[in-house]
This record gives structure tokens, sequence and C-alpha cells, in this order.
């Protein structure tokens, strides 16, 4: 084996995948697993990564494609799904199960956040049971809800299929998390920390801050100053839930619980003193009866925080299920990335269809079913999880290859002249199983063709479509209406209309069949031997469409 053929083979796809610039730990990852044998040179395998990554990350996309293309693309195996249906949940019980969705308003709902709502829902129709739309939005500082996307989440949802019975907005609910963080103060639970930074030097020794030890009577006045108008500012003092301060995980050692945050962004409330999202989300899980909860693998800390509280008001802490991160490989998810990238100009908005937002799969024609059903059969699973847009594309084809109509486009068009022709008028099927009714076409001597086929397959015989046969050349003839196995190739007739295909990177322009008109926006067709589109604009006389996949 060509260790430097392969490794370049690797970084190029990796490359390619991720917009020009491959990551090598990503590269290293999948060479051994799709190679396990090479384990045993995994340093030399790092050496030779460490060469070429930095020179191919510095070629142009173009030229990565390129280089790819001599190699040999990487297989794209599949993502593995093992059964279908959703596993059973430990001490779920019929008419008695709770469960929340509590994204942050902060961004559109992308495919990574619609697995934990699907999966919820299901669940809860499964055990007959409830769910609650929670939008977790008391982040006014670094992650800062934006008004539109409580109402975009709520329509996404809807689209997806998925019902609640309950909204709750957790910056509404701000006297409540005031209300049980004195409580936990008067029961010497938790206290009001102004160390600042010398905090994390004292936490990182296992040692006690001077505040941990001021009397009930100080805290609670000092809880008091947090609110003051005069008081105490941002940055000034944290309220502290106690802790275990030999925890192994630095991060549970008095955690921070409550803070202030002087000049709040926040679309719907402008308080001093907001809660962190482990306070917030532990005291709402337990007053909204959640039984349990589907956690990102992420946010495992936050579990062993939050039943510190459980502990101390005697609670029962709901059943967590750990569910891995879930990716779609070469689409970006990530809402931080997608609103730099917007912000850039990069893209052009949160349905761009470069991205995995619930808002872009719905552009490109991607259905709900579909999403549902992926996510279903992947289930309730705690390790990573990345899926290719292949694969999302096989399910989605499923469901939309029964009911999408079949036409005609060709990109590239190059009229062509023809003589003796051997039909002046044709009848093909809307679709080649389902009987919707027929296409008819009047043929004229002038007809256009892809210019690319015509340069790969002349001087050969080919097959219009579903027409009859031609022969390609500087004078191109009409031979016979005979079906013989030679390549086929689309065609349109000189009552064509414009039509622009919307692609990840580029707008591909042609010639779509006239009796694209009669189809409606937000329709899924298939422009045969092109791909399947969804219809964004038809005003009769041009088309734009926006293309889903093969």
């Amino acid at each position: 084996m060509d260790m430097n053929k392969l490794v370049k083979r690797y970084i190029l796809d990796n490359a390619v995948s991720h917009n020009g610039k491959a990551i090598a730990r990503s590269v290293l990852g999948k060479i051994l697993s799709d190679c396990p044998e090479l384990r045993s040179k995994v340093l030399q395998l790092k050496h030779e990564i460490e060469v070429e990554i930095s020179w191919i990350n510095k070629m142009s996309l173009k030229k990565q494609k390129k280089e790819l293309e001599k190699l040999g693309a990487v297989e794209k195996k599949p993502a593995r799904v093992e059964k279908e249906g959703l596993d059973e949940l430990v001490g779920a019980k019929t008419g008695h199960f709770v469960v929340r969705f509590a994204p942050n308003p902060n961004g559109a709902l992308t495919l990574g956040h619609s697995r934990p709502a699907v999966l919820n829902y299901e669940y809860t129709k499964k055990y007959k049971g409830k769910m609650i739309l929670r939008f977790d939005d008391t982040d006014p500082k670094h992650k800062v809800p934006e008004k539109k996307f409580y109402t975009w989440i709520k329509e996404d949802l809807k689209w997806l299929g998925i019902k609640w019975d309950k909204v709750i907005i957790a910056s509404k609910r701000l006297a409540t998390y005031y209300k049980y963080a004195k409580k936990l103060i008067e029961m010497g639970k938790a206290y009001v920390c102004t160390c600042g930074n010398e905090w994390k030097t004292l936490r990182n020794r296992g040692q006690a801050c001077p505040c941990r030890a001021l009397s009930k009577r100080e805290q609670l006045a000092r809880w008091k100053k947090m609110f003051a108008k005069n008081g105490f500012r941002e940055g000034d003092a944290v309220l502290r839930i106690k802790t275990d301060l030999n925890a192994t995980n630095p991060a549970i050692r008095d955690w921070p619980a409550i803070r202030i945050v002087d000049n709040p962004k926040h679309p719907l409330r402008k308080a001093k003193v907001w809660p962190l999202l482990d306070f917030q989300s532990a005291i709402d899980d337990h007053l909204l009866g959640v039984t349990h909860i589907l956690r990102g693998i992420d946010l495992q800390t936050s579990e062993k925080r939050q039943k510190y509280i459980y502990q101390y008001f005697k609670w029962e802490y709901p059943v967590t299920i750990t569910v891995g991160k879930f990716s779609l490989s070469g689409i970006v998810l990530s809402k931080s990335k997608i609103k730099e990238g917007i912000k850039s100009g990069e893209f052009r908005g949160w349905d761009d269809t470069r991205l995995g937002t619930i808002r872009s799969l719905k552009r490109r024609g991607f259905q709900p079913e579909a999403i549902r059903k992926l996510i279903v059969d992947i289930g309730a699973k705690a390790a990573d999880i990345t899926i290719s847009i292949e694969n999302l594309s096989s399910y989605n084809r499923k469901f939309i290859d029964p009911i999408a109509n079949r036409y005609f486009f060709v990109p590239n068009p190059m009229r062509i002249t023809l003589e003796n022709l051997p039909v002046k008028t044709k009848k093909i099927p809307l679709h080649p199983t389902k009987n919707r009714g027929y296409r008819t076409f009047k043929i004229t001597k002038t007809l256009f063709i892809d210019k690319k086929d015509y340069e790969r397959f002349k001087p050969l015989e080919v097959r219009l479509k579903d027409l009859f046969n031609i022969k390609l050349g500087k004078k191109i003839k009409a031979t016979t209406k005979e079906v013989k196995s030679v390549p086929k190739i689309q065609w349109v007739t000189n009552k064509y209309i414009p039509v622009r295909v919307l692609m990840e990177e580029k707008m591909i322009k042609g010639y779509g069949e006239r009796n694209l008109k009669n189809e409606k926006v937000g329709q899924i067709v298939q422009f045969e031997r092109f791909g399947f589109v969804r219809i964004e604009k038809n005003d009769k006389n041009s088309i734009v469409a926006v293309f889903a996949h093969k």
C-alpha cells in the first residue's frame, strides 16, 4: 500500500467535504476507521498527514477536486442503521410520561436540533405522554435570543409534524428562579461570591473561597444587593451552588447559578439578574413534571451539577438518556458559524442551500416524513453519528419519487436542426408508473440538447429520450425510431421555458419543456437524468427551481 498516496487521497476528500480546508484529526480518524490494519502505524500516519495537509489546504477548491478525481474519491459508507423503531426507555410508564424540547431561540432549527425534537415527540406518542416546548432563553449576553426565532422554531416543528402540549418561555419565569435561589441561600446550600477571577484559582485547588463561610444574613444581604440599582454590577457577584470542592471535575465545584448582566440584549425582558442554563433548566424540569430528558453527550456535566439541587430539595431527578452529536457531513449546522456566514455575506440567509437548517432542507425539497424516518431509525444512541447527504437523500427519494412528475430540462442548451423527422407529435407520461396523464409535444426540426452531450458523444448515434435516434456530427440526422442500446440524452422543443436551477455552489441556466409552467410553486418534480428539484418561482414565462438531490 502506497502510504503517501492513501494519505493524500483522504486529505483531499476531507478538504473537498469542508469547503477546501481539511481537518487533520478527522482525516486520521477516517483512515483508521476504514483501514484498521494501519493502527500500528499511527505515528507514521500522523507525520504523513502533517506534511501533506498544509500544502493541500493552500490549493483552490477547484484544484483539490481535480486532484481527488485523479486519485479516486474515498468511498462514502452510509450510516449504519441497526433496526427500525424506538428502543424502550427505562422507567417510562404509559400515561405518566413528560418530556421537553428546550431550544434556545438564538437561531433557526437545524437538523441536529431536530433530532431530540423528533425523538421526544415520537416517545410522547409511544407512551401516551406530554411534550413541552420550552424556550431556554435566559442568556442575554452570549447566546442572545432573537424574537423571530421563537416563531420560526414553532413553524419548523409544525412542518416536521411535531405537536406539543404546552409552551414555556423561561425568560418569563425569572421570579420563580429567584424564589428557589433564595430558598437555597436560606438552606445554606448557595452563596453569593464576590471573589472574581481569584475564585477559579481556589476552585482548581479544591479550596473554599471566603464568601462560602459568610452567614446566611450576610448572604441574603448580598443577594438583595445583586438586584439593587446601585448595588453589584456585572462581574461583581455571582450566586453559586455549594457542591463537593474535591469533585474530580472542577466544573462541578461550586458552580455558578445566577449572574448579573448590566446591558441585557434580550428581546422580551430587560432584567438585571439572570439564571444560567443549568439552574434554570433544573428548576423547570422539576416544576413542569418532566420524567425523562434526552440530553446531548456534551451536557453530561449539567446532570451532575443539577443533582445537587435535586438532592437539597429532596426531588427525584428525571431519567436521563444521553444522545450523541448528530451531524450532516459537508453541511454547516453550527448556529454561530451560520450567523457569521450570513453577516459576512457568505450565506444568503438561514435557508441558504448549503446549510443544514430545517428551512434550507425544506427549500430544497426534503420531506418531513423522510427526516423523521431517518431520525427514528437511528434512535437515541449515545455515540456520535454523522449522516451523509446521500444517506438523507436516499430516505427522501422514497417519499418524493412516487409524487414527483417528470419533465425534460437541458442545461447548456445547444440548438440543433433535423431533417426527415420520424414523428411530428409525441405523448410522454408525467410519471413512469403512476397514471397521471401525459405531456404532449409538437416536434419540429428545431430542438435543443445539452452542448456537453453533443461534445461527449459526437460522432455517435444517440437516442433523444422517449423520442427517436439521431446521429451527431457537423450535420445532425434523424435515423430511426427503433430503441437501440445507445446513449440517451435530454432534449426540449423550440417551445421551451427558461429555467434556472439553484445548486449548492452555483446557478445552472437552461431550457425546460413548456409543460413546466403548469407546476405550482413548492411542488417537487424530477428533471429527468438531472435530479429532483423544488419549484421556487413560476411566472409562467420562466422557472426558478432549487436542486434537492439525484
